[in-house]
This record gives structure tokens, C-alpha cells and sequence, in this order.
């Protein structure tokens, strides 16, 4: 029988049928952070067990992780939560990949470029965001702190098979469209519980000229819509990523991988198709990722009163033109080199405006040299962006960098939360290249006006 990936690689980790839809599931791999794993730690020694195995662990410690500097931490518990994740890898031995480490970063964004992230294998953080992974072909989710605990203890989790949706992607992005505007556009179609249930596969023409940067885009944010999953098979693009990366077998077992992809006639239970010439760069404009509109349209009629007055906005505002006070490029959905490229392609010599304070934050320590060896500090710096360490940073309020309340800032992460990026802070999604623009001009505005 023809199979999707989704089913391949769910029956390829089933370790028992527990029936009624019911399955223990073996996990491969595991990446820890220092938020959602003290409770699991504790967990074990409370019941005097230790992990059951120790190799398929990686840890790294990034929301609370100052990007400022590294090695004084002034929040006590954020300084805390880095040093209990640090020892609870030494007492159990875990790979911890420590501040002063150039392979430190973002959990989502190490995990792929150290090769840790491998095609087939099934992958869990305890971030929502692991759906990345799954740009590799990787069944990968994210998990709470219990189900951290079982996979330390057991290596499996009991889970349910979710159905299957296939949104197929054809079409060439237009200048200045990227991912990021591509998957804003459809969870904005889907609405933010439109795909819960499902394990949501990418294809198509636009997916398949995408780079890996641009797949884990789309895949990081498919939660957004509602989903846990998001897949993109394997192909030579994969491929050639992953060659020679540290921890990626030698030889690359590449038949194997891109068999995982979904059969030609295999079935799924829902399909939806995107045409990439007809989008836009994207902004939103309320409390919710799937609140989101073209940089050219306005906030619509039928908004609610609650996000309207949060956000500071009416009904049938117009987005372009809109003032902005902070812009942060960087997080686990956009802080990779690409990212970073297209952000300083339109920079260029201009200089950001002087009622915006901007910041760039790459997203691991190699992101951050392989910038500064092509002279994209410098293009930032030289326009007034901080360059920074590092680290989720205004992705999440979790460190030391925050929005004052009111203060609305356009932003490359990948959700747009009440207090996500600070209490009262007003947040509005974008891609690296419309938040750059945003910078330059001092408000929201078409990415494109600038490339002409």
C-alpha cells in the first residue's frame, strides 16, 4: 500500500500497539534546554532512575541566555536555570554545549547545522517550535516536561497517529516573498487551530527550490496553524546540506533517506495548494499568528475588540505606514545565515531611522562567525543595528531582552503573543527582509519599495 512520510516514519518507530489508536513510539534523539527540563531531571531522581540511554542527547541552554554578553548572567534565575542544566548534564552525562562554546545557540537551529538532525530518525525538545526538524524528514514534535522525564527513563512515548495533510506549493515567490511570508499566508488560511490533528507535509515546486534555511521556516512555524508536525521529504538539497557535518554518517546513507519520501500514489486526508506567485510579503496585525494580512492591506472589519485594543489599532488601519519603535531579526524561525543575508541585502549603505532601536541576533555562534566573515556585521553595525550574541532573545521575554509596554516592534520571530515579547509590547510579524526595511524606513513597509 502506497504510504505518506508522515506514515513511514511513524511505522518505522512503532515499538508496540497498545490498541484503540494507542502506540508506544521509540524516540531517537532528544534536545534539552534549560527551561523545560529541570522538572524532568528532578522527576528521575525522585523515583531513583537514570536515563536509559545518554548518547542521543544534546543540550544548550537559549531562552534565558543573555545576548549581550555570555558569562554573567545578572537575572538569578536565568543564571540558575542555565547552571542546573549544566550539572544535571555533567551528574547524568549529556553532551552540554556551554556558553563559551562557538556551537552554542538556539536549540532549533544547532541541532540541524551540527548534524545532529538526521532524515528518519523521530526528534523531541521540549519546544513547540521542533517541528524545524521535520524540514529533514525528521518525525519530529515538541513535548511537555513529563514526557521529557519518560524519554530520559524510557526512550518512548505513548502517542497517537495523527491524519495527514499535503499542502502543495508550485509556483515561483516573487521578489522580496520569502518563506516566512509563504507560511504566514497559509496558517493566516488555516487559521491557528486549522491544522490541529495533523501532520501537515510540504510540496511542490516552490518547496522543492527551496533551500534547507527556507524549509525550516516553513516547518518551525506549521504549530502556528495548529499542527505538531511539519515534514518536507528528503532530496538532493537535504542531501547536500548535511554533507560533512559533524555528526552525519560517512558514508551518507542517501538512498535510504530519499526513499522516506511519500509514495506517488499514497493518500492523504487532506490537501490544500498554494500558488508562491500570488503572495505577498506578509505583516500581522493582532495577537495571533494567523492574524495577517499583505503589507498592503488594512486591519480587518471583523477583528476583535480585545486584540484591536491590545495591539493599538482599528479596524480598516492600514498596516503600511504604521510607526514602530524596535525591530529584532533573529530567533529559531529566522536567525540562520540566510536570514541574515537577505536582512543586509536590503539594508545596504542606509542607516536605520533614529526613532528605532534594531537589534540582529544570530542564531548560533557558527551563524555568527559565518556572518562576520562575510562582512554582515559590519553592514548592520554601520547602519545602527546592535549585533548581537546568540540566543532567543526578544523572541521570548525570558532574558534580559524586552519591549516596554506600548512600544510595538517588528519582529522576525514567530509569534505574536499578549506579552510574548514583553508585558503590554505589541508585536508584528515579519520576514528578515520586511523588518529590515521596517528599520530603515521607521515604520512598516513593503520590502519591495526598496529593492527598485
Amino acid at each position: 500500500m502506497a504510504q505518506t512520510l508522515y506514515e513511514k516514519l511513524w511505522q518505522a518507530h512503532v515499538v508496540a500497539d497498545e490498541g484503540q489508536g494507542m502506540a508506544l513510539l521509540y524516540i531517537d534523539r532528544m534536545l534539552l534546554h534549560e527551561v523545560s527540563s529541570p522538572q524532568a531531571f528532578a522527576g528521575l531522581r525522585d523515583r531513583g532512575l537514570k536515563p536509559r540511554r545518554t548518547k542521543p542527547y544534546l543540550a544548550v541552554a537559549d531562552h534565558a541566555v543573555p545576548t549581550r554578553q555570555r558569562l554573567q548572567i545578572k537575572d538569578e534565575r536565568a543564571l540558575a536555570q542555565v547552571e542546573l542544566l549544566a550539572a544535571n548534564c555533567e551528574e547524568v552525562g549529556f553532551e552540554y554545549l556551554a556558553l563559551d562554546d562557538l556551537r552554542q545557540g538556539i536549540v532549533h537551529v544547532i541541532g540541524p547545522e551540527l548534524g545532529f538532525t538526521l532524515p528518519g530518525v523521530t526528534l523531541v525538545c521540549g519546544d513547540s517550535h521542533s517541528a524545524t526538524h521535520g524540514a529533514f524528514g525528521a518525525l519530529a514534535f515538541g513535548i511537555g516536561t513529563s514526557e521529557i522525564e519518560c524519554v530520559l527513563a524510557t526512550q518512548v512515548l505513548r502517542q497517537k497517529p495523527l491524519k495527514t495533510m499535503r499542502v502543495t506549493i508550485d509556483g515561483v515567490m516573487p521578489e522580496g516573498v520569502s518563506a516566512k511570508d509563504v507560511v504566514l499566508n497559509l496558517i493566516g488560511q488555516l487559521g491557528a487551530s486549522g491544522a490541529v490533528g495533523y501532520a501537515l507535509e510540504y510540496a511542490g515546486s516552490a518547496v522543492r527550490a527551496m533551500s534547507m534555511e527556507a524549509r525550516m521556516t516553513l516547518c518551525n512555524m506549521t504549530i502556528e496553524a495548529g499542527a505538531r508536525i511539519g515534514l518536507v521529504a528528503p532530496d538532493a538539497t537535504t542531501i547536500a546540506y548535511l554533507a560533512g557535518r559533524p555528526r552525519v554518517p560517512d558514508p551518507l546513507p542517501a538512498k535510504k533517506w530519499l526513499a522516506l519520501a511519500s509514495d506517488e500514489h499514497a493518500a492523504f486526508d487532506r490537501e490544500l495548494a498554494l500558488e508562491a506567485s500570488q503572495i505577498a510579503p506578509m505583516v500581522s496585525w493582532g495577537t495571533s499568528p494567523d492574524q495577517v494580512v499583505p503589507v498592503s492591506g488594512t486591519v480587518p472589519t471583523g477583528a476583535g475588540v480585545q486584540q484591536l485594543e491590545y495591539m493599538g489599532l482599528s479596524a480598516g488601519d492600514k498596516l503600511a505606514g504604521l510607526p514602530i519603535d524596535r525591530v529584532f531579526i533573529g530567533s529559531c524561525t529566522n536567525g540562520r545565515i540566510e536570514d541574515l543575508r537577505a536582512a543586509a541585502a536590503v539594508v545596504g549603505t542606509n542607516r536605520v531611522a533614529p526613532s528605532v532601536g534594531a537589534i540582529v541576533v544570530p542564531g548560533s555562534g557558527q551563524v555568527r562567525a559565518q556572518a562576520e566573515s562575510e562582512g554582515l556585521d559590519q553592514v548592520f553595525i554601520q547602519a545602527g543595528f546592535e549585533w548581537r550574541l546568540p540566543g532567543c532573545s526578544l523572541c521570548v521575554a525570558m532574558n534580559d531582552d524586552r519591549l516596554a509596554p506600548g512600544e510595538r516592534c517588528a519582529s522576525t520571530s514567530n509569534r505574536n503573543f499578549e506579552g510574548r515579547q514583553g508585558i503590554g509590547a505589541r508585536t508584528h510579524l515579519m520576514s528578515p527582509a520586511m523588518a529590515a526595511a521596517a528599520a530603515i524606513r521607521g515604520h512598516i513597509v513593503d520590502v519591495r519599495e526598496l529593492l527598485v
